[in-house]
C-alpha cells in the first residue's frame, strides 16, 4: 500500500496494490496489518457503510461530536470529489480542508480522521461510495456545516444541478458550529 501525505498531516491518501490483467483486477480493499504498518495508525473499524448517489448529489459536511468517527472511504463505481475538514478548534490546521478525487478507476482511499468533517460530491452519472468507520453512527451528536461556507473556501468542482438533503441545506456556518474543543485522538 502506498501512502500519500496531504497538506493536512492527519489526512492520508492510500493507494492499494492493484494486480490487473486482461481478466480484470484484484486488490485487497482493506488489510488491518497493512493499514497499521503503512500509516502508523492503530484503529478498529466497527461499521461499514455503502451509499449510492447520482451525479450532483453533495453529502456533508458531516461529523459527530460524541463518538467521533474516523472514516476510511473509497468509491467502487463512478467518481467523487471527497473533502476532509479539520474541526478541532485548537489544531494548527483548524478550518482547513483537503479534497481529492476518488474513483473506481484510481482505487484511491482517503483516511478522514476523528475530529474532521467529511463531505463529497458525485462527479459521474452515479457513484457507489463505501466507508469503514471507527465508531457507530450516533444521530443525536451528528452535526453539519454548510458545504459552501465562505470561511472554509472549499474549491468544489463545477457540477450542474447540485442536490442536497434537507439536513445538508440546514447546515450551519463554521463560525456558528459546535466543533471539537480539543484535538481528537
Amino acid at each position: 500500500m502506498k501512502v500519500i501525505e496531504t497538506r493536512l498531516p492527519q489526512v492520508l491518501i492510500l493507494e492499494p496494490k492493484v494486480f490487473g490483467d486482461e481478466r480484470g483486477f484484484f486488490m485487497e480493499s482493506f488489510n488491518q496489518h497493512a493499514f497499521e504498518s503503512a500509516t502508523d495508525l492503530s484503529r478498529s473499524f466497527v461499521q461499514d457503510n455503502h451509499s449510492r448517489s447520482r451525479q450532483g448529489v453533495l453529502r456533508g459536511i458531516h461529523y459527530q461530536l460524541e463518538q467521533p468517527q474516523g472514516k476510511l472511504v473509497r468509491v467502487t463505481e463512478g467518481r467523487v470529489f471527497d473533502v476532509a475538514v479539520d474541526l478541532q478548534r485548537h489544531s494548527p490546521t483548524f478550518g482547513q480542508w483537503v479534497g481529492v478525487e476518488l474513483s473506481a478507476e484510481n482505487h484511491r482511499q482517503l483516511w478522514v480522521p476523528e475530529g474532521f468533517g467529511h463531505a463529497f460530491v458525485v462527479l459521474s452519472e452515479r457513484a457507489d461510495f463505501l466507508y469503514k468507520t471507527t465508531d457507530y453512527y450516533h444521530p443525536a451528536s451528528e452535526r453539519c456545516i454548510r458545504y459552501d461556507d465562505p470561511e472554509l473556501g472549499i474549491e468544489w468542482p463545477a457540477v450542474e444541478g447540485l442536490t442536497l438533503s434537507e439536513k445538508d441545506r440546514a447546515g450551519v456556518l463554521l463560525r456558528d458550529a459546535e466543533v471539537f474543543e480539543r484535538e481528537v485522538e
